[in-house]
């Protein structure tokens, strides 16, 4: 439960900013940021929905190694951790299961056909990464049908000098790491690589990782209103997966994945329209021993390929901004244990944003129609309504419904102790929200309920704790709750750069009664989720950054966790040491491994100019 001493830490993270700020680089620009919608694309301050962004300051001011755990101290985020570092972990959000939220790089979707579970393996190191946006609520019309609950953009860099980078880590349990990077900025072209490999023994037994990641992009330039994108990208992990599946007493399990994009964009701009057709391929390959030392005794090797081609249109007239695109997607898995599967999937997007009253009012219907080879086909509308109080206040209101189909594990997966449903009917929801927001003086404050009524659930359950797990429908389950996000820059009042966040998220699920007595994803949903965060310059080059999370989920014991960073950065150098879970508390984020106690961990990095 939510303990006055959580509430006590929670109080000094806030005001302790105020007493030690001073100049840095660790300040964010809300106002001037554009959202990356694969469509209509607007200001952060016009925006009708709820939208969280992760400024590349924030990146850096965070104690964390990878997308994954950055992602925690964000309302309405559920990151439960198998592995530490990235290894695996599932997104939830606002209560929705690992495989309703949709992730993407520069819009390049990462939906994984054969399980959300590898819907984290993004081969983008944190340092090149320029912000991450969420957004919470259906994102159907926009997106596609993943966006169930919500969707996250991974958007990078593009550096405007040459500049070259080269880092090391290391820390506890033989944890270790190092990256090459490098930015290549002209005239008429522009290119950036970098790779990044870590590594550690775990902080247990066969807890013990290696991730690679190599990254791409380019951007050429061909005439004043056309130019190309080029983005490629690789992550290879290799991990042991003590207790990650079907008991904590499995502890020689093992896995290795790999996940391979590439995408290629043309982007035309001119006065009245802007068109970005983009031709795309992802590929996934995850490899598990059951026991590492003898892949003889279980083995299952799953590669699934997704190629598509998606065309974005903006149309810029007198009665507003119209956004139209079409998605062909051709999808093959083969496996050990799925067997070989075939999908295609099309969709088409069509929204419009009105602004009406002096641009006070916008109202931005939609509509997006899929077709699934397997699945048939459906329409998804939605309706974004925004009112401007005035330059700062903001109210909106949201509805939309979502869509998404099983995964071929949710269809087809058998084991001792899992088996797959074939019947199974895909989930379907409708989500409303209602909110208001401030944003002045790059403070923003924002707070938001909102209400998801699904049909046809799927989650793993069982009877018996001696039965096997399958995937069912429920019938109806209803997520509601109440979102809260207060995020200070302290420069203007102070003279000096500096900044702080507090959040909170409460989530009352509703689910009808039924004859399962065990239930592995659905039934698991925060209920309570409170946030805090600063950094802060001590002096000088000198950057503190602390973070608290406390988390109260419905069928687990609660916790609170407190990380800290401390970073010393000059133009051509940065060192830094940090340390998860300050406290030693032990606490589980799903209900089969109990995550590290206390992991320190330091780094430097070169910067060279050429």
């Amino acid at each position: 439960m939510l303990t006055k001493s959580n509430f006590v830490l929670l109080f000094c993270l806030s005001c302790s900013s105020l007493f030690f700020a001073q100049n840095d680089s660790l300040s964010f620009n809300l106002e001037d940021i554009i959202i990356k919608s694969n469509r209509i694309q607007i200001p952060f301050s016009e925006t009708s929905r709820s939208i969280e962004i992760i400024t590349a300051a924030q990146l850096q001011a965070a104690p964390v190694e990878s997308v994954a755990e950055v992602l925690q101290y964000y309302s309405g985020m559920d990151i439960r951790q198998r592995g530490v570092h990235g290894v695996q972990a599932d997104v939830s959000i606002r209560g929705g299961t690992f495989e309703q939220a949709l992730i993407m790089i520069n819009g390049i979707k990462m939906v994984d056909p054969q399980t959300g579970h590898h819907a984290l393996n993004i081969p983008v190191n944190l340092q090149d990464i320029e912000r991450i946006e969420i957004l919470k609520g259906p994102g159907a019309r926009i997106y596609g049908q993943n966006a169930f609950s919500g969707a996250i953009n991974i958007i990078t860099k593009k550096h405007t000098e040459r500049i070259a980078t080269v880092s090391l880590s290391g820390g506890e349990n033989n944890t270790g790491g190092f990256g090459f990077s490098a930015a290549l900025p002209g005239d008429k072209n522009y290119q950036h690589l970098s790779f990044n490999r870590n590594f550690s023994e775990g902080y247990k037994f066969n807890t013990d990782y290696n991730i690679s990641n190599f990254f791409y992009q380019s951007n050429f330039k061909l005439s004043t209103n056309n130019d190309i994108n080029v983005t490629a990208g690789f992550v290879e992990k290799e991990f042991g997966a003590n207790g990650f599946y079907a008991s904590p007493d499995f502890m020689d399990q093992y896995e290795e994945t790999q996940t391979s994009i590439v995408a290629v964009e043309l982007n035309n701009k001119n006065s009245n329209q802007v068109i970005k057709p983009r031709l795309y391929w992802r590929r996934n390959q995850d490899e598990y021993h059951f026991v590492r030392s003898n892949p003889s005794i279980y083995r299952n090797l799953h590669i699934n390929n997704t190629v598509g081609l998606e065309c974005n249109t903006l149309f810029f007239n007198k009665f507003g901004t119209t956004g139209v695109g079409v998605d062909f997607q051709t999808i093959r898995l083969q496996s050990n244990n799925l067997g070989i599967h075939n999908r295609q999937v099309a969709s088409a997007f069509l929204e419009h944003r009105f602004s009406l009253l002096n641009n006070a009012l916008d109202i931005t219907p939609g509509l997006s129609f899929n077709y699934f080879s397997d699945f048939g086909s459906n329409f998804l509308p939605g309706i974004d309504v925004g009112y401007a109080i005035n330059n700062h206040v903001k109210l909106f209101v949201n509805a939309g419904y979502t869509y998404r189909t099983p995964s071929f594990t949710d269809l087809y997966y058998s084991d001792p102790v899992n088996i797959g449903n074939a019947a199974l009917l895909p989930e379907s929801a409708f989500t409303y929200e209602g909110g208001i927001k401030v944003l002045k003086n790059n403070h923003a404050i924002s707070i938001s309920y909102f209400n998801r009524t699904g049909n046809n659930q799927i989650d793993w359950t069982k009877n018996l704790e001696e039965d096997p797990w399958q995937p069912q429908n429920f019938q109806t389950v209803i997520m509601k709750g109440i979102d809260a996000n207060i995020q200070i820059d302290l420069t203007n009042s102070l003279k000096r750069k500096s900044w702080l966040r507090l959040a909170y998220t409460f989530i009352d699920s509703e689910i009808p009664a039924n004859e399962n007595q065990f239930s592995r994803y659905a039934l698991e949903n925060l209920k309570h989720q409170v946030i805090g965060g600063m950094s802060i310059n001590i002096f000088s080059k000198l950057h503190y950054s602390i973070f608290a999370r406390y988390n109260d989920r419905v069928t687990m014991d609660d916790y609170t966790v407190l990380d800290t960073k401390l970073t010393w950065q000059s133009d051509r150098f940065t060192a830094y040491l940090k340390a998860n879970n300050l406290t030693d508390e032990k606490y589980l984020e799903t209900n089969l491994v109990e995550m590290p106690g206390r992991w320190i961990l330091g780094g430097v990095q070169w910067r060279f100019r050429y």
